[in-house]
């Protein structure tokens, strides 16, 4: 497999999407089963891990999927994720703000769903639809999207400097394979609960959605909070990818586990 690192946005960079191919896999084509060993494998390392930043509870760590409708962010979730405890992971979905967090500033619904120490957080869409759907449908004026880029990126230094590991990813899928996604959702009784008619309309701004995404990581991808743009046309290769920087980012932690109490029995009585 390709280095992760290829993926990864320097500070400052000039993004251009097209640049990047949703298709790409990196590497040659790999059978399923040599798919399966490779997942499976790092699957088991990532539980591990978990279970290290859990007991030692010095760190935690925020993983933010962002993408277009149908690029992925449910079923990256459910395959990257599918070895850990669930009791160390949550989940918080962003979707439409209620009237109650409309009244508070936009990170007021966001900053609560933080991890403690020794917690993986996954943010399903995040504070980023805030300089997004702002931004394409003209909801606030282009002042104050735009302002809120140095918001992020101040809010992320916050939460890195209080221990927090901070990975986003960008599901980057083609407008093709968004369709055909979208299609399977329609002609497949058992998903046609996840269609919305919302999705053909925003998928008619995929241009100007675009454009605010590669404005959007140019600005906030940062040393502490890097963007990552995940090819995510090829699941299984977006899985492995993903897995792969969680893997790195926690084992550049060293962690270990706290040291047992001195006076610990060698034997349990009855």
């Amino acid at each position: 497999m390709a280095p992760v690192e290829r993926y990864r946005i320097d500070p400052g960079s000039d993004i251009d999407l097209a640049s990047f191919d949703p298709d790409d896999i990196g590497c040659e084509q790999l059978s399923k089963h040599q798919v399966q060993k490779i997942h499976h494998a790092m699957s088991r390392e990532l539980a591990r891990l978990q279970q290290l930043l859990f007991a030692e509870a010095k760190h935690k760590v925020i993983v933010v999927l962002q993408g277009m409708d149908s690029s992925g962010k449910d079923g990256t979730i459910r395959r990257v994720f599918t070895s850990v405890d669930p009791l160390g992971v949550n989940v918080a979905n962003f979707k439409r703000p209620s009237l109650d967090e409309l009244a508070h500033d936009y990170l007021w619904r966001v900053h609560h769903h933080t991890p403690a120490k020794g917690f993986i957080t996954i943010f399903n869409r995040s504070h980023y639809e805030d300089v997004l759907v702002p931004r394409v449908h003209s909801l606030v004026p282009e002042h104050q999207w735009k302002a809120r880029y140095r918001h992020l990126v101040e809010f992320e230094r916050m939460l890195y400097d209080e221990g927090a590991v901070i990975l986003k990813f960008f599901l980057n899928i083609s407008r093709e394979e968004q369709g055909k996604r979208l299609q399977q959702r329609l002609e497949n009784p058992i998903k046609q609960w996840k269609f919305e008619h919302g999705d053909i309309n925003e998928r008619r701004y995929w241009n100007e959605y675009i454009l605010a995404y590669e404005d959007a990581i140019s600005a906030t991808s940062t040393v502490f909070a890097p963007w990552y743009i995940i090819p995510a046309n090829v699941k299984w290769y977006r899985n492995i990818v993903i897995l792969q920087v969680l893997i790195d980012s926690m084992q550049a932690l060293e962690m270990s586990y706290p040291v047992p109490a001195a006076d610990l029995p060698t034997t349990i009585d009855g």
